[in-house]
């Protein structure tokens, strides 16, 4: 008889045609779209930061994976590419170069080698980054070029404030002006003006903000695929617009001249691309789906408070970090019961 009857392995122990490769390319994949609307609205400067962005994070974790963790590189399994495409999809087209591979370092060496590399990170490697440029460059993370000036060069692109922005600035400075200010011209800077973007614009990311976040129809395709690719599951994506669209919604029904539609919300921002391509992280969110569905009313509830509230006009960003924090114990109190137990 064999010496080895019985051998004993880490799970999976069933295995489907599905591999870490195939998953992190369908992710790619679904970019793309996102990836082309952002090309037509803010032009090559949006193809050299995208390059830039996974070639350095491809980079930085071969070095990091080679030289200090002494083990074979990763970087074939896509993770450190979408890594890189997201990081950039969250910065302004405008971006000094050196700032965006500061964040792509920040990403691949604090947010995920640190932790030990892919499926040991506690947050979202590219959030991180941008919540890092955030706090430490404000100026140049918020100077945001006008859609249709990707002709211009870094230097003398027209920048203009989010759709976000506006609303928030302008309540601040008139609690009741929010009907004047979705109808009338605003000044994008001191020798160029626009009017609010209308509903159309915010579908196909005719607004600033940062170039992969502006269009949401291009986004939403991209979710579809991985929904039907089973990538990712639609209870994360579902609880976090629908939570931020029912939060929202309360407030606008009970003062409408103070705080914006929900579907402005919903289209604005970086909500429609936090809410499918960064909170379904498979590795930075639960397990469970009743997991998954706290997990995003907790990212939906947190952004509009701090939208609504908070000095910043975005809160995406945050709240997926906050929400990353918490998974170890939306996971033990989800925990699926063993078998025959």
């Amino acid at each position: 008889m064999s010496d080895k009857l019985l051998q004993i392995s880490g799970s999976p122990h069933v295995h489907g045609e599905e591999s870490v490769k195939k998953i992190m390319w369908s992710v790619v994949i679904a970019l793309l779209p996102a990836f082309l609307v952002s090309v037509y609205y803010f032009g090559i400067p949006v193809i050299i930061l995208t390059l830039v962005s996974v070639g350095c994070c491809m980079l930085f974790e071969w070095l990091i994976v080679k030289f200090l963790m002494k083990q074979e590189p990763t970087i074939m399994d896509g993770s450190a590419v979408i890594t890189g495409m997201l990081v950039a999809f969250n910065v302004p087209a405008n971006l000094p170069i050196w700032m965006l591979i500061v964040g792509d370092l920040v990403a691949i060496g604090i947010a995920k080698m640190a932790f030990g590399g892919l499926g040991k990170n506690l947050f979202n490697p590219a959030i991180t980054a941008r919540v890092f440029l955030l706090i430490s460059f404000p100026t140049a993370m918020t100077s945001w070029p006008v859609p249709r000036q990707g002709a211009a060069s870094f230097a003398d692109a027209v920048t203009g404030p989010t759709p976000l922005g506006v609303i928030k600035e302008g309540v601040k400075s008139n609690p009741h002006a929010m009907d004047s200010l979705m109808h009338s011209t605003q000044t994008l800077s001191d020798s160029t003006t626009a009017t609010m973007p209308n509903g159309f614009d915010y579908l196909v990311g005719q607004m600033g903000g940062s170039f992969g976040e502006v269009s949401a129809i291009a986004l939403l395709l991209g979710a579809i695929f991985l929904l039907v690719r089973r990538v990712i599951s639609w209870h994360i994506p579902v609880s976090f617009l629908l939570t931020a669209f029912v939060f929202a919604g309360i407030f606008w029904l009970v003062d409408p001249t103070h705080y914006a539609t929900p579907w402005f919300h919903l289209l604005t921002g970086g909500m429609i691309l936090g809410a499918c391509f960064m909170a379904t992280d498979m590795v930075t969110s639960p397990t469970s789906k009743w997991g998954m569905i706290v997990f995003g009313v907790g990212c939906g509830l947190i952004t509009m408070i701090i939208r609504l509230w908070g000095a910043y006009p975005e809160g995406v960003s945050f709240s997926i970090l906050i929400m990353n924090a918490l998974v170890p114990l939306i996971d033990k109190a989800f925990k699926p019961k063993r078998f025959a137990h």
